[in-house]
């Protein structure tokens, strides 16, 4: 196909909540065309929630654009909750919206934390995938969490220093320990603060050049608190252990169509990530974008991103 941008903004035609247990109630929406090719939409973080750009990856006339926002995350209900919020919770929560939908297989398309949840998905039930889009490749193990935490600071020290800074200096040996100790704590006063400061330490980081508007998405209340306090949590509790670690269990998914799209120069997620599980995936087909950061509105990996999603269409 040509090169192409986002298609035009679209509104949902159908949108709601689902609540996935006693606590937990997703926010969910439909766009594009309901009798299309079924695609669930995987936000990132965990805890960023979705927006309305996330609907223009995709063909309205040829998908059923399916979004909705992770238990905590966004508009679903209580923002920020903790407790029953793990990697099998939101991989249980995918199948009740798919059987909520009447779908029997979906596209999954996710980036970053949402190509960690799009593989644990789809190792775990290969036979509602029809294809995968993964982007900017995160595995959720211990190293990739170092590697944010405080090894980016040798690309981006100044961004570093204030995520830093914002810690007293007696408790910078341990920042994430520091930093749930304050994103857990029940009062605004100290959870919020701590929220902006992680969530624009990630955004200034995010581009290949700085934008203000990436900066400014991520400092938004919502997203900075949902992002932070989450992603916190699964830092501390969510690690992938070596035993179970996605790429082993790549045998599951290898006969399922996948694209795998990431920025050359990513630095939330570098692309030592993603060589790696191309490697280990031969079948999947990987596309380095060679002029990227890590955020999936850069130009070059929007590009790749919508590509990917076109030539999709021959699954209808």
């Amino acid at each position: 196909m040509s090169r192409r941008d986002l298609f035009p903004p679209i509104e949902p035609y159908s949108s709601g909540r689902l609540a996935v247990d006693s606590r937990h109630t997703l926010y969910w929406e439909q766009s594009g065309n309901p009798r299309g090719i079924p695609v669930v939409f995987l936000h990132g973080g965990p805890g960023a929630g979705a927006t309305p750009t996330h609907r223009r990856f995709f063909d309205p006339i040829a998908y059923r654009i399916i979004v909705f926002d992770q238990r905590g995350a966004g508009r679903s209900t209580p923002l920020g909750e903790l407790t029953d919020n793990s990697t099998r919770h939101l991989v249980a929560d995918m199948e009740v919206l798919r059987r909520h939908f009447g779908v029997e297989r979906w596209i999954v398309f996710g980036g970053s934390w949402g190509s960690t949840l799009a593989l644990s998905y789809a190792t775990a039930h290969p036979e509602r995938c029809r294809a995968l889009v993964l982007r900017g490749i995160f595995l959720c193990r211990k190293r990739e969490v170092d590697w944010f935490l405080g090894g980016i600071r040798n690309i981006f020290p100044e961004p570093w220093r204030a995520f830093a800074e914002a810690i007293p200096a007696g408790e910078r040996d341990d920042l994430l320990v520091a930093y749930y100790r304050r994103l857990t704590d029940p009062s605004p006063a100290v959870h919020m603060p701590a929220a902006r400061a992680w969530s624009l330490f990630e955004g200034a980081c995010s581009t290949l050049l700085p934008s203000a508007d990436t900066v400014a998405a991520f400092g938004e209340d919502r997203v900075a608190l949902g992002l932070a306090r989450i992603e916190a949590h699964y830092f501390m509790h969510e690690i992938i252990a070596p035993e179970n670690d996605l790429i082993t269990r790549l045998d599951r998914i290898r006969a399922i169509p996948a694209t795998i799209v990431q920025g050359r120069y990513d630095m939330v997620c570098p692309i030592v990530t993603a060589d790696e599980l191309a490697r280990a995936w031969p079948e999947a087909e990987y596309i380095v974008v060679p002029d990227a950061g890590h955020s999936a509105m850069e130009p070059g990996i929007r590009v790749q991103l919508v590509a990917a999603t076109e030539r999709l269409k021959r699954l209808a």
